[in-house]
């Protein structure tokens, strides 16, 4: 784990104006800046960013965060993805965490990063001194803008061309990187050879692999680069990086095969496509994809080859779904791909394909379906056999529901037996953080005022009494509670530290809300501490006279009963008569 200390540190060093403004083109309005949000489609802006609370927060779809959010949101990074991002940008060094792999190690991973860089830009020179590319490049229909933008190039054929780019030929990084390997003499030669250069972008833009595609008949048809301390194929997809404005835009993500495709479907207008790289469609492609999108699409050829990778993205899929959310399946017309078919049919035709795709749910039951006797008992067995360990991977919990209703009606069974032989434990709504160290219960509308001013105004939590702290022990009250302890703790200063000490919180949607909504009122020191002050008034009123009606409502007093009765009038009376002067407006 990253040290909340660092986190802090990074934080206050960081200005999220200038971080949301390289991606997003924010205006000044008043002490805020404001843009037409990068997360759903407006025409008028409501997304506002604070330099004062170093927070975000659209005013229409209820997006909010920090920096670190930010970065996490727009760019689909991990939270150490994005912590490292915002770290080098002000020139700090994350601590290494214990869980790293320790080939990613920031110190190694810079120089491969500069090294392949400087290879990309190698290899798009020598596209400009092939006319056989750039002719293989045109017969594919590609313009020179599209070729721009994914950065294609050309490793021309030779043995050791990338040493006339790299002095140091036979140093480490350009094996470390896989640019080049060794004979069994130890002589060095290029991986890439003769072949169109497709480079591969992490979603920070930094170059971290290439494909290469052969020009002729020669083979592998498609070279990709190996595994690396800064390339996994497992996490990474093609074209990601340039589509991630045009799949929000469009609500929607298409996975393709091949790299051609990516730029074919980009050619004609389709840009919201990525393709994963050689490798089957794993479960951190699947998250990744729908950190950015409400709907994947999975578009792959009609043939036996192309199904079995339909069907290897629909398990990758299963444990990442998320209700609300939808992941699909597409098959070509026979012989077809992405690139020929667009080539052929044009965007349009190609579009309305997309919509009518089968969803993830119609192709399982479909896949199991074809491969037994539904008509008979044994048939039935082994479809239900079949889908037990799909069923039990999977987390989105009404889906699922769904999913039960209609594989029972396939093998008559009912959906809690079909349940019940597939040893399915029933799933909340929705995977939950760890259990609080309290019950919790909905936060009422005092507790939300409270965070309000808390989280608007810190330094109140350092007035607060024993006695109003003892105010806080009912569950409704929990966040304010946590927040108040963490305050006096020193461990929160603002409200974009808040929300990254408090990440893993029970309350930690609430709180990301209730800073959001204090970046539309007021940060008057004397109305805050008025609002401070009527809340646990209210907070005392209550509990009096809870105490108050007990007694009344229990019959005979004894006398410390009435003793105690006596003071609850008197005080009871105190707080109504503050209550209602803090209630009238002055003169």
């Amino acid at each position: 784990m990253i040290p909340q200390s660092f986190i802090q540190d990074l934080l206050g060093r960081v200005d999220i104006v200038d971080v949301v403004d390289r991606h997003v083109k924010l205006k000044r309005a008043g002490a805020n800046y404001v843009a037409c949000c990068p997360f759903h489609s407006e025409k008028s802006p409501s997304f506002t960013v604070s330099p004062t609370k170093q927070f975000y927060h659209c005013f229409g779809c209820g997006a909010h965060g920090t920096a670190v959010g930010f970065l996490m949101e727009y760019s689909a990074m991990g939270f150490v993805e994005a912590v490292k991002e915002l770290a080098q940008s002000v020139g700090m060094q994350v601590p290494e965490t214990r869980s790293e792999p320790e080939g990613r190690k920031a110190g190694g991973g810079v120089d491969l990063y500069e090294v392949l860089l400087q290879a990309a830009q190698f290899y798009r020179s020598r596209l400009k001194e092939s006319p056989r590319a750039i002719a293989y490049l045109k017969d594919r229909g590609l313009s020179g803008d599209i070729a721009k933008r994914f950065g294609i190039g050309y490793a021309p054929d030779g043995w050791q061309n990338l040493a006339a780019a790299f002095s140091d030929y036979d140093g480490p990084l350009l094996g470390t990187a896989g640019l080049v390997k060794s004979n069994e003499e130890g002589r060095r030669y290029d991986v890439f050879r003769d072949r169109i250069m497709f480079p591969i972008v992490d979603v920070r833009g930094n170059v971290i692999g290439f494909g290469g595609r052969v020009l002729g008949d020669g083979e592998p048809k498609y070279l990709n680069s190996p595994e690396t301390p800064v390339f996994e194929k497992g996490r990474e997809l093609y074209g990601l990086y340039q589509a991630r404005r045009a799949i929000r835009d469009a609500g929607r993500v298409v996975v393709v095969e091949g790299y051609m495709d990516v730029v074919a479907l980009a050619q004609h207008g389709i840009e919201y496509a990525a393709a994963t790289l050689g490798t089957a469609t794993t479960p951190l492609h699947v998250q990744k994809l729908l950190r950015q999108s409400e709907e994947i699409v999975f578009c792959f050829d009609g043939d036996e080859a192309g199904r079995r990778a339909a069907w290897r993205a629909l398990e990758g899929s299963l444990p990442q779904l998320q209700d609300g959310k939808q992941v699909k399946f597409l098959f070509l017309p026979e012989g077809e791909d992405p690139d020929s078919y667009v080539r052929r049919n044009g965007r349009e035709a190609l579009e309305a394909l997309f919509g009518q795709a089968a969803p993830l749910s119609k192709f399982l039951i479909d896949s199991l379906a074809g491969r037994v006797d539904l008509g008979t008992a044994e048939g039935r067995a082994r479809f239900l056999h079949d889908a037990k360990p799909l069923l039990k991977q999977m987390q989105a919990n009404l889906l699922r529901v769904q999913l039960l209703r209609e594989l029972g009606e396939k093998c008559r069974l009912s959906p809690d037996e079909v349940a019940q032989l597939c040893e399915l434990a029933p799933k909340s709504a929705a995977p939950r953080p760890p259990g609080p160290r309290y019950a919790r219960a909905a936060p009422t509308p005092l507790a939300r005022a409270l965070l309000r001013v808390l989280i608007a105004n810190p330094s109140l939590a350092a007035q607060i009494t024993a006695e109003q702290r003892a105010l806080l022990d009912a569950a409704e009250l929990a966040p304010v509670a946590e927040l108040i302890d963490l305050l006096r703790e020193g461990a929160v200063a603002s409200p974009a530290v808040l929300i990254e000490a408090t990440r893993e919180s029970p309350h930690a949607a609430l709180f990301q809300q209730v800073a959001g909504e204090t970046l539309a009122g007021s940060d008057d020191e004397q109305s805050a501490q008025a609002d401070w002050e009527g809340a646990f008034l209210q907070l005392e009123l209550v509990r009096v006279r809870s105490e108050y009606q007990r007694l009344t409502a229990g019959g005979a007093l004894n006398e410390a009963e009435r003793k105690r009765f006596q003071e609850l009038s008197r005080r009871l009376a105190e707080l109504k008569g503050a209550a209602s002067a803090a209630a009238r407006p002055e003169a």
